[in-house]
């Protein structure tokens, strides 16, 4: 883990710091804590960045318009059509409140924004004075595309004409791209996949639908193949503990990290196809790593590369030295593929060390932006 992002206040409108500007908020709870500093300080001890989660939209102030809201709980309710609500004094509100959290908390490196829908987007949040007041405070910062984007709406970052406030990278909610996002200049466009560990994103005792370590493994490397980041949310119980069943699946995943986080941390996407063959590519300097996630049958096709451009092929886990094939068996008759064999035959089929992602690491003769 790098960065960890807090919901300082969802869209209920309850916060988790010592806001000047309500008395809604966790220190005037019987705990009486001011939970976004614990967090803060615990995680820079740790060497973790840290991200605030803040959101746009709140249920609980007077002056925030019910009937404009999607997901309002008073959305259908007749009443909320015709209540008086002054908005600037609500986003005078906000603005306040996002200005403590970028003021009182130390360094803060995210900055991540929910959400923006029709009717309320952009300057409709005086997103440009936001915006300006935020990189004013923290100069350093990333903010994210939410000022005028939501899930299923990436923004203007994938335009070549983004806004003042777009943002610094998009966010594509339950669901990865398909192929790296880029501009249609072919610029490419910093992405984070905001995914659910289960199918909810608050605490939820009867959601037991939880994706397993090998899935999540698996959408990690989905991401980092094609740029993006992976940010896997955990919802903890109301005294803040994880429910057993998600921190072991946390657990497992570290321990695969720990042997091939190389292959992950500071790796970019690949210039090489993606290939048919259940296997994506993650990348760095002259390194290619190979992220096999379906048992293949026999050795392994890629394409985009010759033997001559591999100095060696190793498991990244273990340092065990994997065969390029050069002649005989298939190579000889696909002469646009280079194959790899985990086998000690060519002709023979080797089952994966690790069904989630076996890694292989491929040292080329010259840089991966050469091929």
């Amino acid at each position: 883990m790098k960065y960890a992002v807090l919901t300082a206040k969802h869209h209920e409108g309850f916060c988790l710091f010592d806001s000047a500007y309500t008395d809604y908020k966790s220190v005037n709870t019987p705990i009486g804590r001011d939970l976004v500093r614990e967090f803060t300080d615990a995680f820079r001890a740790e060497g973790i960045k840290v991200g605030l989660y803040y959101s746009l939209v709140d249920w609980h102030h007077p002056d925030y318009p019910a009937y404009k809201d999607p997901f309002h709980p008073l959305r259908g309710s007749s009443a909320a059509l015709h209540e008086s609500c002054d908005f600037d004094r609500y986003l005078d509100y906000m603005h306040a409140q996002v200005r403590e959290l970028c003021t009182n908390y130390e360094k803060i490196d995210l900055l991540w924004f929910d959400f923006s829908y029709e009717g309320h987007s952009g300057p409709d949040w005086r997103a440009q004075k936001l915006t300006e007041m935020v990189k004013s405070l923290q100069p350093d910062i990333l903010i994210n595309s939410r000022l005028e984007a939501s899930g299923g709406c990436l923004g203007s970052l994938l335009t070549d004409a983004p806004t003042p406030w777009a943002g610094d990278f998009a966010v594509p909610e339950q669901i990865i791209p398909p192929a790296p996002l880029k501009t249609p200049s072919n610029v490419a466009v910093c992405w984070e996949a905001c995914q659910t560990l289960n199918n909810s994103f608050g605490y939820t005792a009867d959601d037991h639908v939880y994706k397993d370590s090998r899935i999540c493994i698996q959408q990690l490397v989905n991401c980092v193949s094609k740029g993006g980041n992976y940010l896997l949310n955990i919802g903890p119980d109301a005294n803040g503990s994880l429910p057993l069943q998600a921190e072991n699946i946390l657990r497992e995943m570290g321990q695969w990290m720990k042997y091939n986080g190389e292959s992950i941390y500071g790796c970019r996407e690949s210039p090489l196809p993606v290939s048919a063959f259940g296997c994506r590519v993650t990348a760095r300097d002259h390194i290619l790593y190979l992220h096999i996630m379906q048992q293949p049958v026999g050795p392994l096709p890629l394409s985009g590369i010759r033997p001559k451009d591999i100095r060696y092929a190793r498991m990244l886990s273990t340092g065990a030295e994997v065969e390029v094939l050069t002649k005989g068996w298939a190579a000889e008759n696909y002469p646009d593929y280079t194959f790899i064999s985990l086998a000690s035959q060519a002709n023979e089929t080797q089952l994966l060390p690790d069904s989630a992602d076996t890694v292989i690491k491929l040292v080329l003769h010259r840089p991966v932006s050469s091929l």
